[in-house]
């Protein structure tokens, strides 16, 4: 076990203040434009589909807005999808892979599926390239009322919005290398706690829910992905990232109970995809192949149930 000096912010064993949270601020540095990568792109489509601004985050003098895509002319009882991606900024394939598949495969599922994708749910954390938003706070531990992150506030008045329950909701991650370098001894120093070692498993991976698990939509995701890139093994105890593995590829975690953004739809079907990019078996454009693979076979398998 290491201490939380592990982390250059803070006092060990004393979570931090309002002088903490200035300086981890002081060291962000924006590295990209949400602007350019994902709203400019969205607004070339609005031809092809429904694209509107549902919301913004506000943070001292920065704002941005909050943008969804819709398929249009879905029938009256398609399946209804939520996509996610971004709810992590700094996962990247989740962004760009969202927007690989609606430009690419979505066209595909017109008239058969009512379609929701949010690419980028944390444009702050996509610039910044972090996992945290401005206000040191993981909105994917946030998807709960009240939410102490406007991204995730924001998203869930996004879902209360629309009529009817989803049918399935597909968010899309990475796991990184620096989540064991950066992110989780921030977490630590941030919470003034021990930073506990663990490990990052080299492959492809799923996150059902642990409430309500769904094996076969799983396996059927795994099954797509492995023809793009390799799936994690379990480590030397059977578990991936600590969780004991249910399936090949597959763990479970109780979604709602961590207010994790699968939890907000009240969906039969939902998975957290995660990819590795930093594998050197793999490439970035592998990666957001995976994410693409893993939409279409959600859908796919969801149309094969109705």
């Amino acid at each position: 076990m290491q201490s939380a000096s592990f982390y250059p912010i803070g006092i060990p064993g004393q979570p931090w203040g309002p002088a903490e949270l200035a300086q981890w601020r002081a060291r962000q540095r924006r590295q990209r434009s949400h602007d350019r990568d994902v709203v400019q792109v969205l607004r070339g489509w609005t031809s092809r589909f429904d694209v509107w601004r549902y919301g913004g985050v506000q943070y001292g003098s920065e704002q941005h807005g909050l943008w969804a895509v819709r398929l249009r002319a879905a029938q009256a009882q398609a399946p209804k999808v939520l996509v996610t991606g971004g709810v992590h900024g700094y996962e990247t394939s989740g962004v760009h892979g969202a927007l690989r598949f609606l430009e690419q495969h979505a066209q595909a599922y017109a008239g058969r599926v009512d379609l929701v994708v949010v690419p980028c749910v944390s444009p702050w954390a996509y610039e910044h390239v972090h996992r945290w938003n401005f206000d040191a706070i993981d909105p994917n531990r946030s998807f709960r009322q009240p939410s102490p992150a406007q991204e995730s506030a924001a998203l869930m008045a996004l879902v209360d919005s629309m009529d009817g329950r989803f049918d399935a909701h597909i968010d899309l991650h990475e796991t990184t290398d620096t989540d064991e370098s950066e992110y989780r001894p921030a977490v630590a120093a941030r919470d003034g706690k021990p930073f506990e070692p663990g490990s990052i498993p080299d492959g492809f991976y799923l996150v059902d829910d642990a409430a309500n698990p769904q094996p076969a939509f799983q396996q059927a995701i795994v099954a797509a992905v492995g023809q793009v890139t390799h799936l994690a093994p379990p480590d030397g105890q059977g578990n991936i990232i600590g969780t004991p593995m249910v399936a090949p590829g597959v763990i479970h975690y109780p979604v709602q109970a961590w207010g994790l953004c699968t939890g907000i739809t009240g969906a039969r079907y939902t998975t957290i995809t995660e990819v590795y990019p930093d594998s050197p078996s793999t490439t970035p454009q592998q990666c957001m192949q995976a994410q693409v693979a893993a939409v279409c076979a959600g859908l796919d398998f969801l149309l094969g149930q109705n």
